[in-house]
């Protein structure tokens, strides 16, 4: 596919909106995702739609080690540095970030019941998945597992936060709930536990033990995904058995 032509120039079957449309989104590739999003593409260059979506991922790749994760995090003024975008094409495409970042984890209704780690990610998600610091987040709830309350306990530096059980269980206490899902960030993207994750949870189960307030999961958030501690380690399983 030839994109120096203009869309219009391009054969029906290979256009980014009648693929999208017989194919399904799922078949473009991003820079064709930001094609459509543009509209046109670059008059000075006779670069097309799509390839000023490349343009546009080729220059954010130089500062972020994935592009597309890197329009989460590029601003107006750096997208307008790119030649043919201008505040237009800036806004129409962070917008459109914007949105999706909304609705990928949509908060859901209050008191909602926590069913699956997922709905625990999607009312944790504004505070926690796409921030650049470190934080560190509980979800409270009653017996029947439904959201009481959810506080972000700390913050911390782009690459680490501090917390100890003493001040996450106050917290649960004061709210009156009876169970608890602790939740924090990897500005990184990368949710795999950390060492210390892993220690924290342990600390955390302990003490859940003793205060008779379970720890339902630990959850690590990240440039939308996120890992389920409970899920991907025996730590749950070893403190039963220890009990």
């Amino acid at each position: 596919m030839t994109y120096s032509l203009r869309i219009a120039d391009m054969v029906t079957s290979e256009r980014p909106r009648e693929r999208l449309l017989s194919q399904g989104v799922r078949s473009l590739s991003s820079a064709e995702l930001i094609a459509i999003l543009l509209g046109t593409g670059q008059g000075a260059g006779k670069l097309s739609a799509v390839g000023l979506g490349q343009l546009i991922l080729q220059t954010i790749g130089r500062d972020f080690n994935d592009p597309v994760a890197g329009l989460q995090k590029v601003s107006p003024q750096e997208l307008m540095q790119i030649e043919g975008v201008g505040p237009a094409k800036a806004t129409t495409i962070l917008a459109a970030i914007e949105l999706g970042k909304r609705s990928l984890y949509a908060k859901p209704p209050d008191r909602a019941e926590i069913t699956d780690p997922s709905v625990a990610v999607a009312a944790l998600s504004q505070d926690l998945m796409w921030q650049p610091q470190e934080r560190l987040a509980v979800l409270m709830l009653d017996n029947k597992n439904r959201i009481m309350a959810q506080r972000v306990i700390t913050v911390g530096t782009a690459t680490e936060t501090l917390a100890h059980p003493r001040d996450i269980f106050r917290e649960v206490l004061k709210s009156g709930a009876v169970k608890l899902i602790l939740a924090h960030n990897h500005p990184s993207g990368n949710t795999d536990p950390s060492p210390e994750d892993i220690a924290l949870t342990r600390q955390l189960l302990e003490a859940a033990r003793m205060l008779s307030i379970p720890l339902l999961d630990h959850l690590i958030l990240g440039n939308g995904s996120f890992t389920s501690i409970r899920e991907v380690t025996s730590l749950w399983k070893e403190h039963a058995q220890g009990d």
